[in-house]
């Protein structure tokens, strides 16, 4: 797999210099490298109670990320996935501590315990008052000895942080640390394992399943279940959760493990706030990443009014986020003049039927044409038109089934509500223009004519020109000689775009010719696909 990464061996250096480069001069490094890579604070001055935190590199923004006012002092950083050494951690706590002390935050796993674990020893016997917090909130594995530390660990930067930023001592900075250790619970969920650089990607998790309880390393997780969607998934994953909540108000800490996108992100965090089950969150955001695992993690802490308020204070280090209160969404009414139609219902039979085939075709059809406009376009022509489909199989009752006059307006109306992008607008005009011209007493295809006429004008787009007029103009043309000809000459014309390998008009106009050559265009597919299923209805 091809990643944006120079020499393996210097991955975790060059991503360290380009966080200092865009750091504003906040953050420094010491100058141990190769071996040596820590991360401070550039303006620490060692009067206050210091805050280390690091591990495996892999998952950033943690922890480097975290390093300034309010949260960490120092970050120790080692290779992707590997303990830093003991050398390494020696440095940065001589490096930033002062008399006041300071507290190690590290997460539970073996290498990381040993060796922040001897450097602490090291730097006692060198005269420097250093404690140690270890976290383990991930509960996924409940008889595991040794519970791993992940994001839960976050919770821990944060509230120490806070507490050491307000000038209390080593002690006070540990206890309010341990006070969160014990509270706090995490679990995640992916659909997929993570790429390490230089390995071949470990190919563990079936398509259908997900894997829960699975480490930030990638360590296999307690076990797969059937993946059904986002809300099931966040269910499984806050079940596991709920023996760790208490009377106080909860937190959640919603962390993106890597590869989840912004989009299913807030879909998860919908999922989580329906359930009630916190008053509060940190995210969605990606804090404590896997590289590129596409999956998700929920940290729950049963927090009191003193660390609720330090969880508020405000940081200025970009990777984290602030918390919120989980609120239900504020509907606004809509604007006048925008209200949807009310139109007087009639029936008829057959063109509800036409209709209502017409949209199965093209809901069934949604891969397909996803895949041909993934080729020249963003890959949403068949889910775009699929959508259209369903709501207006669900206003059916509510449609002038049995008044054309009223009828090609209303699907134009439709249309426009329900279709994003240019494809419900050209709709919208198209058949509001069929609709005038129908009311003004030209014949149906005269007015299915009036209509090409109409788009065309607009779009600024013609036969040739690789879009869905190069289905439907040779349709309406050969429709005065009946569906089935209209069929063929939508078919044929449909065929023809997959020929034409530079378009003059739409998406696919930007994308070079080799991606255009030999797929159809998805709009004229489309197309091709109604005027067939338009046919095979009449035979019924």
């Amino acid at each position: 797999m091809s990643q944006f990464l120079n020499a393996k061996a210097d991955l975790v250096r060059d991503a360290i210099d380009g966080l200092l480069a865009c750091s504003g001069g906040a953050l420094a490094r010491l100058d141990g490298y190769p071996h040596i890579k820590v991360v401070i604070r550039s303006d620490w001055d060692r009067s206050r109670v210091a805050l280390i935190s690091g591990g495996g590199s892999g998952h950033e923004p943690s922890h480097a990320g975290f390093v300034g006012p309010g949260m960490l002092t120092a970050a120790i950083c080692g290779e992707v996935f590997a303990s830093p050494s003991v050398d390494a951690v020696l440095a940065g706590i001589i490096a930033v501590t002062g008399k006041a002390g300071c507290l190690l935050i590290v997460k539970n796993y073996t290498g990381d315990r040993l060796n922040f674990g001897l450097a602490a020893e090291r730097a006692r016997a060198l005269g420097l008052n250093v404690k140690m917090i270890i976290v383990d909130d991930d509960v996924a594995l409940p008889h595991l000895p040794q519970p791993r530390g992940v994001a839960g660990t976050l919770f821990v930067h944060k509230i120490a942080g806070a507490v050491a930023d307000k000038g209390a001592d080593l002690n006070d900075v540990f206890n309010a640390a341990k006070k969160v250790v014990e509270k706090v619970a995490s679990m995640g969920k992916s659909l997929d394992t993570c790429t390490v650089p230089g390995s071949v990607k470990e190919d563990r998790i079936p398509e259908g399943k997900a894997e829960l309880g699975l480490g930030i390393h990638g360590e296999p997780g307690v076990e797969q279940v059937d993946f059904v969607g986002a809300n099931e998934a966040m269910h499984l994953v806050l079940e596991r959760l709920r023996p760790h909540l208490r009377k106080d108000p909860s937190v959640v800490l919603l962390n993106n493990l890597g590869s989840t996108t912004p989009l299913e992100m807030s879909i998860l965090a919908n999922s989580l706030a329906n359930t009630g089950i916190a008053s509060h969150i940190v995210g969605p955001a990606s804090m404590m990443t896997s590289l590129d695992m596409h999956g998700f993690s929920v940290s729950v802490l049963p927090a009191d009014s003193v660390e609720l308020e330090a969880l508020a204070s405000p940081v200025p280090m970009v990777a984290w986020p602030t918390i919120q209160t989980l609120v239900k969404p504020t509907i606004v009414v809509m604007p006048k003049g925008l209200e949807l139609p009310i139109y007087n219902h009639s029936n008829d039979d057959s063109i509800r039927n036409i209709i209502t085939h017409v949209a199965d075709v093209l809901i069934e059809a949604e891969d397909r044409l996803n895949e041909l406009d993934a080729k020249s376009g963003d890959g949403d022509t068949g889910s775009t038109l699929a959508s259209a489909a369903r709501s207006l199989k669900l206003r059916l009752n509510h449609m002038p089934l049995g008044d054309r006059t009223k009828l090609y307006p209303a699907i134009g109306n439709e249309l426009s509500q329900t279709m994003g992008g240019s494809s419900g607008v050209i709709l919208a005009i198209y058949f509001n223009a069929v609709g005038d011209a129908y009311i003004n007493g030209a014949s149906i295809n005269q007015a299915l004519q009036n209509g090409l006429q109409r788009v065309c004008e607009v779009g600024g787009a013609n036969v040739g020109d690789r879009t869905m007029i190069d289905a439907l103009s040779p349709a309406l043309e050969a429709l005065g000689g009946g569906l089935k000809a209209a069929a063929i000459a939508a078919r044929a014309g449909a065929d023809s775009t997959s020929k034409i390998h530079q378009a003059k008009a739409g998406r696919a106009a930007y994308v070079p010719a080799e991606n255009l050559r030999g797929n159809n265009d998805p709009g004229a597919e489309a197309v091709a696909l109604v005027f067939e299923a338009l046919f095979k209805a009449e035979q019924c």
